[in-house]
């Protein structure tokens, strides 16, 4: 088997006739049962997505897996038109038990409402890296408060598939047309679809710079089509809280300096952009 791939889960081999094999580094294969039964669960859309196909224990106990090749060319940022296509086509999804059922950054997630199951992980999270950000965030307490209660009062009507995590990287192109969509099982759950719109709007160039551009015309878009402006900013602010230390647990890292600065420019009585 040929190696083609190495990430933070695990190493990627090519099994040939369209499937790669995938040694996962910290999961077994009841870990990873939940997440088969998901991608499964995701409708035909635009774009692939990724199945996986058999799952089986190595000699370690650890999972290994045989999932469909996704195969493209990583997006460039040529065009933010792309992002809304995507977000736009996981908008028409409904989600379903399998989606629920998905733990979110390896932690159970549904309890209650949509918005009251987002609302408990930003509490829960937020106690991780509470001393950073309350020395980080102005007023921080006051901003944790406003966030949670917000959150835990929304009610949707309808549950659509949340990727979560639709960044450049994530996903794979023919030419102008994305052809495959990458990496779920982070953040994906079923949810609002406002919730991929805000973070796809700030994940299209997240360091370069003309980031703030960027996001906000990928906000305005986003906004031209329906998605509240301030339901957008507060699901920036909850991802900001959820996600602060989740790479670097000493907050050392661009991350957390780019959850922070969302934080403070989204606060209560600042909010931007």
């Amino acid at each position: 088997m040929e190696l083609i791939g190495q990430g933070m889960e695990g190493a990627v081999y090519d099994l040939g006739d369209g499937l790669v094999r995938k040694v996962w580094v910290d999961r077994r294969p009841d870990d990873i049962r939940p997440l088969q039964a998901f991608l499964d669960e995701i409708p035909p859309l635009p774009f692939r997505t990724p199945r996986i196909r058999s799952i089986d224990a190595g000699d370690n106990g650890l999972a290994v897996t045989d999932e469909d090749r996704l195969t493209g060319t990583p997006f460039d940022r040529s065009d933010p038109e792309v992002f809304v296509t995507v977000v736009q086509a996981l908008g028409t999804t409904t989600a379903g038990p399998a989606s629920k059922a998905l733990p979110v950054l390896n932690q159970p997630f549904w309890q209650g409402s949509w918005g009251e199951s987002l609302a408990a992980l930003v509490r829960r999270r937020a106690q991780a890296s509470y001393r950073h950000l309350e020395r980080d965030v102005t007023n921080f307490p006051a901003v944790l408060d406003d966030v949670t209660r917000r959150l835990a009062s929304i009610e949707l009507d309808h549950l659509s598939i949340v990727h979560g995590d639709i960044c450049p990287p994530n996903l794979l192109m023919d030419g102008p047309r994305p052809v495959a969509l990458l990496d779920w099982g982070f953040c994906s759950t079923a949810g609002d679809n406002t919730f991929d719109a805000a973070l796809a709007a700030g994940f299209y160039d997240m360091y370069g710079a003309d980031a703030r551009h960027r996001d906000t015309e990928l906000l305005d878009r986003f906004e031209a089509l329906g998605h509240d402006r301030d339901r957008m900013h507060l699901y920036r602010q909850a991802y900001a809280i959820i996600t602060a230390t989740v790479y670097d647990e000493n907050a050392g890292d661009g991350h957390y300096a780019w959850c922070v600065a969302d934080l403070n420019r989204l606060s209560v009585g600042g909010r931007t952009g």
